[in-house]
């Protein structure tokens, strides 16, 4: 653990154990990670997003605020409640622009190229969203992965500390999910 990762998880626990001003503390520390997380997603999307990428932030930053309840473990285990949080709140965005053109249909695509070739990037990443959901039923880790990789930009390293797994398991793991929602977005 390097000793900022050492620092950011203890500010957590501070925060974990009702030290309000923990979090105040902890937010210069992972601002920049967040903001790479937020620019990855943005960097994927077409260029009439509505979201930018400080708003991202600020949502996202509002929501973890919320959070005093939860028992965060360390670093990694903040930014992957950050990308869950991240893929919430824009599944959600999606879901109402897509409500507010009285549903447009969502178009189904490869994950390798949701949000890029589409003219309607909401509408895919709501079939994402649903196709995660789908493999989260019979899969967890595969879900988590594809989301920590996708939706939070995470290298495979990264996605393997989090859940306590090798390197290649992850990109062996990656690969299979990527096959699987593949079918499951052609298929519509």
């Amino acid at each position: 653990m390097t000793e900022q990762s050492a620092e950011i998880t203890g500010y957590l626990r501070r925060w974990r154990n009702g030290d309000e001003s923990a979090l105040e503390d902890v937010l210069p520390l992972v601002y920049k990670e967040l903001r790479q997380i937020a620019k990855r997603y943005r960097a994927k999307e077409r260029g009439e997003h509505t979201f930018q990428t400080t708003e991202i932030i600020s949502e996202a930053y509002l929501r973890l605020a919320g959070q005093n309840a939860t028992d965060w473990q360390d670093r990694s285990h903040f930014f992957a409640v950050a990308s869950k949080m991240m893929r919430n709140m824009l599944v959600d965005h999606a879901r109402s622009k897509q409500f507010q053109k009285r549903g447009s249909g969502a178009e189904k695509v490869n994950i390798d190229d949701v949000a890029v070739m589409s003219k309607t990037p909401d509408a895919n990443i709501i079939a994402l969203d649903e196709a995660l959901v789908n493999l989260a039923k019979f899969d967890e880790r595969k879900s988590r992965i594809v989301e920590l990789r996708y939706f939070g930009g995470l290298s495979s390293q990264e996605v393997g500390d989090i859940l306590g797994l090798s390197e290649i398991t992850i990109k062996r793991e990656w690969l299979k999910a990527k096959a699987w929602l593949y079918n499951e977005l052609a298929a519509g």
